[in-house]
């Protein structure tokens, strides 16, 4: 019989482990499964017992085995199905749970449903340590390491916000004891929830799921839960986990539209912060402001139209979402943004367009004509993507606007929490409902505009960095990590937390000293110190090249991004720290060791008084040699990889505050 143990085992086994060793650090009994629920008042494990049990496993290609185990219970009609996939040799398995009503009649109350429920075990005398992050919270602090001991007796908690995903927690987590551990991962783009309870003697028990779940399913009706993501690391420190983490997400989970891969590192450049987003937009600014970064040796990937270029935005500003009509008067856009998206690809570039579909604001054309399908009717509210027919509308109007105006990257925004919504529709016996039905809709959006339009990449916002679970980001990109833009400390910071798990970000700058989004200041300071905070694999640039600028800096920082910005696909290491005070340094590197190549970044603050540091590197080759050079001279120096490792490598700034990127290559 096929046991839930033997999926994690075979993982395990593959990959060189040992079954013995993990049946002690994976407390699973025989048969039980890592997930519970309480139906008509009965605990899973009774319930599944005298349900019908199914199973069926296939192979996806040379790594990945999809597993598909069913429990019928003829008594009531509920359907259980859990989908798994194993990914050979990668100690990695994944599954989502679907519960269907199959019967006649309303189902007992099922409620309770955690995703994921188990026990681990540590077989060593080292202490359970969790690590996370925070959430974005439009603050220096976001994406800050999270770090708890979890002693005996010990219990935490976490979840998001107002139902954002990623709003001020964050779903992955990195449990170890020792040498071993398991990276967890909640995708669930709603309100979740995830504990940890350690007992007073050896284990930890684990549970995650959506956060309210106590309803009565109809006739026919199904609902899903989180998808969940076990990695069991067995060999290095928790650093050589997250690095594993990251391969995994490269490989298998960041988009890759047309099978191209995503352009690394990803250039775009936008007005929003000269026009009032797309407010005071039209049709020739746009086009003049696309040619002056063509005629400074900018080369873009993308050009991003913001929001407000839809009907009602001038008058209204911008949040007057819910008409989502191009504004064709002839002051604004008279030949749509097709004119726009036409003439920058005739010149090698992309486009992006805002959208925030959800969030309907009262007067709007959804509100006026459909309030039936806003959680808030008339008054707008949320569009309710558990409603079909507002599914079915959605889905066929903003296809119908992609390919009218020649959209090539869609960009999905969400400036408001949604959890009173979903609860506060919620009827009688029918709690977590509206989310989940919600939940579904949006996946199934994205999943048919991406059927729709392949190779089309969807970039991911929520206020910033709001809504990046992994359901999310299997299917976007998020181009604005935070709306906590361009100040370098908190950029630094926002660098140093995301990089253990997201392979793939972006952020905007700006030559202004201001913080936050500087709307029209006039200032046009462009330091190295600000741009090498701001640098990551996508940036977007909000340069306003009607006032003089430093054209020989531009294009050394920008030919320097250019050089460096490939390795951010590879391992990270921070190398110390994390700190936001202004006397401190920050180091990382990332490093791609197939290639051999990578690159340091350390930040001295404007408070220190230290102008060097040294770090020991880390991902080198011992014997091998390597070439070290600072962007900022011309001088190469070789160094052996043991070396770097055990002395380290010695950085100078002699200004406060001051950058440095120093590039790392092995020679042949």
């Amino acid at each position: 019989m096929w046991t839930w143990l033997a999926l994690i085992s075979a993982s395990l086994l593959s990959a060189g482990g040992n079954e013995d060793g993990w049946r002690e650090y994976v407390d699973w009994e025989q048969g039980e499964e890592p997930f519970s629920f309480t139906y008509g008042g009965m605990p899973s494990g009774e319930i599944l017992k005298r349900c019908r049990r199914s199973e069926r496993n296939s192979p996806l290609d040379k790594v990945r085995t999809q597993h598909l185990i069913s429990y019928a219970d003829a008594k009531t009609g509920l359907e259980i199905r859990w989908e798994g996939v194993e990914y050979e040799g990668l100690r990695t398995i994944e599954w989502t749970l679907f519960f269907k009503n199959a019967g006649s009649d309303d189902t007992p109350i099922l409620q309770d449903i955690q995703a994921l429920d188990f026990r681990l075990a540590r077989s060593s005398q080292d202490e359970f340590v969790l690590r996370t992050t925070r959430g974005d919270c439009c603050s220096p602090e976001s994406f800050a390491p999270v770090v708890q001991e979890l002693g005996p007796g010990k219990t935490v908690r976490f979840a998001p916000s107002g139902g954002r995903p990623t709003n001020q927690a964050f779903p992955y987590f990195n449990l170890r004891a020792g040498s071993q551990g398991v990276i967890l991962a909640v995708g669930w783009p709603g309100q979740w929830a995830a504990s940890f309870e350690r007992d007073a003697e050896q284990s930890i028990r684990v549970k995650a799921g959506q956060e309210l779940t106590r309803f009565t399913l109809h006739p026919g009706e199904e609902v899903r839960t989180p998808l969940i993501v076990l990695q069991f690391v067995e060999e290095g420190d928790w650093v050589d986990a997250q690095n594993a983490w990251r391969r995994w997400m490269i490989q298998y989970n960041v988009p890759n539209p047309g099978g191209k891969g995503l352009p690394l590192p990803m250039f775009n450049a936008c007005s929003s912060h000269q026009f009032a987003e797309m407010t005071k937009a039209n049709e020739a600014n746009q086009k003049e402001f696309l040619d002056s970064y063509l005629a400074k040796g900018l080369e873009l990937d993308y050009w991003w139209m913001d929001a407000g270029w839809y009907v009602g935005a001038e008058e209204n500003n911008w949040p007057w979402t819910g008409t989502w009509e191009v504004d064709r008067r002839p002051h604004r856009f008279p030949n749509g943004l097709g004119a726009i998206s036409d003439y920058a690809h005739g010149k090698g570039v992309k486009i992006i367009v805002w959208f925030e579909p959800e969030r309907v604001a009262k007067g709007t054309w959804l509100a006026a004509e459909h309030p039936e399908w806003i959680l808030g009717g008339r008054e707008g509210g949320l569009l309710n993507l558990g409603n079909k027919d507002a599914w079915n509308w959605l889905v066929d109007h903003v296809d119908q606007i992609i390919t009218d105006e020649g959209i090539d990257l869609y960009r999905q925004d969400f400036n408001m929490d949604p959890l009173e919504h979903w609860r506060g529709n919620d009827e009688e016996d029918r709690g977590g409902i509206t989310e989940n039905k919600h939940i579904m809709g949006y996946l199934a959006y994205w999943d048919e505009l991406l059927r729709r339009h392949p190779g089309m990449l969807i970039d991911s916002c929520a206020s910033g960095g709001r809504r990046n679970d992994l359901e999310t980001l299997r299917r976007a990109v998020p181009l604005l990590r935070s709306d906590y833009l361009f100040e370098p400390v908190g950029q630094q910071g926002h660098t140093y937390g995301l990089s253990f798990w997201m392979p793939f970000y972006g952020t905007a700058y700006c030559p202004s000293n201001t913080v936050g989004w500087g709307w029209g200041t006039g200032e046009t300071s462009y330091d190295p110190y600000t741009r090498r905070s701001n640098m990551c694999p996508a940036n977007t640039a909000c340069f306003d090249f009607r006032v003089a600028v430093d054209d020989d800096l531009i294009q050394k920082l920008y030919k320097e991004w250019l050089r460096v910005a490939p390795n951010f696909s590879g391992d990270y290491y921070p190398l110390t720290e994390h700190s936001l005070k202004k006397d401190a340094w920050i180091a990382w590197q990332f490093h791609r060791p197939k290639q051999g190549m990578g690159f340091v970044q350390a930040f001295r603050r404007d408070k220190s008084e230290d102008p060097q540091g040294r770090f020991k590197l880390r991902g080198l080759v011992p014997e091998a040699t390597y070439e070290i050079q600072n962007v900022d001279e011309t001088e190469k120096m070789e160094r052996a990889g043991q070396e770097l490792m055990g002395e380290g490598l010695e950085i100078s700034i002699e200004t406060a505050p001051g950058a440095a990127t120093v590039v790392i290559e092995r020679v042949p």
